[in-house]
């Protein structure tokens, strides 16, 4: 079943929603930036808690964000996973913070390369069922590769089958970002959705372009069932207008009424 994931994304230490494809390294004045939050990550960790939505991802979108995530994950121990920066050298710290898994991108791919043998080692270290791999991509001709360091590097690995397998042997579950409708709220990549739902052997969670309600049946459509969505800037939480945070609570306890808060 198709779930709405709920996300805090940071940028210099602040709860923020830009256009992802706008970022550069060492130019601020590129980024977009559709919305900047007045409460601090704790107090979206908190919402998420108060209404059960499980499965929500933190990420780090560049320095200076390390407090305003420990924060978050404080605010609800086990609830949350967290991305940005993530390595074998740091993942056990933030799973001792209180993050429910760490997510991977940058670090397994050296150089723009897959090292599926750091995937493992990850999961040797922490435990598969504790490790999220974000294969965040941009389309690239009739498909899609992995894009890389925020969003800026487009990797030369295609978002295909093969490495999809190859991953999800060190893996919970897949993050992807449509980095080219990112923060765009002109619709989710339908082509993208349906084909992670075809190729993955592990659950996924989309992220791009979601602008309504709707989309959650499209996903769901789309994948029957097999991918959820994670909605940003439409979102009216985080001063978009869009989709109804109440109306995406309501979603996730319609599709299981197990899960209250």
């Amino acid at each position: 079943m198709t779930r709405f994931r709920p996300c805090i994304d940071l940028r210099q230490g602040r709860v923020t929603q830009i256009v992802g494809g706008s970022l550069r390294d060492g130019v601020d004045d590129a980024v977009v930036t559709n919305f900047v939050a007045d409460a601090p990550a704790g107090w979206y960790a908190w919402r998420y808690r108060d209404d059960g939505l499980s499965g929500g991802h933190v990420i780090m979108l560049g320095p200076g964000n390390d407090e305003a995530a420990r924060e978050a994950l404080a605010a609800w121990p086990g609830g949350l996973q967290v991305g940005g920066g993530i390595t074998l050298d740091n993942a056990t710290a933030w799973l001792e913070a209180g993050a429910a898994a760490v997510i991977v991108t940058s670090w397994l791919f050296p150089d723009g390369h897959l090292a599926v043998e750091r995937a493992a080692a990850l999961a040797a270290a922490v435990g598969r069922e504790r490790v999220v791999v974000d294969l965040s991509c941009r389309r690239v001709g009739s498909g899609w590769r992995v894009a890389t360091n925020r969003w800026q590097t487009i990797s030369e690995q295609a978002v295909d089958a093969a490495v999809m397998q190859a991953l999800g042997a060190h893996c919970a579950e897949f993050l992807v970002h449509a980095a080219d409708v990112e923060g765009l709220c002109r619709g989710i990549d339908e082509d993208l959705v349906a084909h992670l739902a075809a190729i993955a052997p592990r659950p996924v969670t989309y992220a791009g372009g979601g602008r309504c309600l709707d989309d959650l049946v499209r996903v769901a459509s789309l994948s029957d069932g097999r991918v959820d969505l994670t909605f940003g800037s439409a979102l009216d939480l985080f001063g978009g207008h869009g989709v109804r945070y109440a109306d995406c609570v309501a979603w996730n306890r319609a599709q299981d009424p197990k899960e209250q808060p």
